[in-house]
Formats: C-alpha cells, structure tokens, sequence
C-alpha cells in the first residue's frame, strides 16, 4: 500500500534541493532526486521493494510537475513567434520534460530502495 505521506515528504525535499541546485552547482539536481527518493524511501520504510516504489512515485510527480510547468512557460515564450511557434515551443519543451521525468524517476527509485532498507 501507498504511503501517501512518504511521497509528499520525498516530493517537497525534491522540490527544495532542486531549487538549491540552482544556486549550489555542486549539488545539482540529479543530486535532489537522490536526496528526495531517500526521504521517500525512509520515512515509508517497509524494505527494498516499498522504498523503490515510493522514491519512484515521488521522483515521478517532481518531474511531471516540473515538466507542466516548464513546458507551458515554453509556451508563453513561443508566442512571440505566433500559434505555431507556441505549439512547438511548447511541444519541444514537453518531449525533453518527460525524458527529464524519465531520469528524475530512475535516481530516486535507486535512492528510495536504499532508504527503504535503512528506514527498517
């Protein structure tokens, strides 16, 4: 079962260290998701298998949101170049988000099933 909690927690930790990332290079948001997917997997706890699937599920919801957003400010961007460049602004922006979502996902999975060892 879900813990809801586990993924809102490793959800806003990811959220804060990526916006850190952009003031801290070292960091960097592969670094974020890590971090998040951690957090997702310790506070739920329950194993190997409960921790890839929550740091997976908060990785997942980071990079969708981030991904909406970045693909409708792509959008506001393309509508200096008319209908047409908006859509594809906007198009291009949303194929390289959900590779981005794709990473973002993969990391924190790796990261949650480690904190879901160390969470029992």
């Amino acid at each position: 079962m879900t813990d809801w909690h586990a993924v809102g927690y490793g959800f806003v930790v990811m959220l804060i260290a990526g916006l850190l990332a952009s003031f801290v290079p070292i960091v960097g948001h592969v670094g974020a998701g890590l971090i998040g997917g951690f957090v997702a997997g310790y506070v739920a706890g329950g194993g190997l298998g409960s921790g890839l699937w929550h740091g997976l599920l908060a990785g997942s919801i980071s990079g969708l949101v981030l991904t909406v957003l970045l693909a409708a400010f792509g959008s506001l961007l393309g509508l200096v170049g008319g209908p047409i460049g908006s859509v594809v602004g906007g198009a291009g922006v949303l194929v390289v988000g959900l590779f981005v979502t794709f990473l973002f996902a993969l990391d924190s999975a790796l990261a949650g099933a480690i904190g879901g060892v160390l969470g029992d």
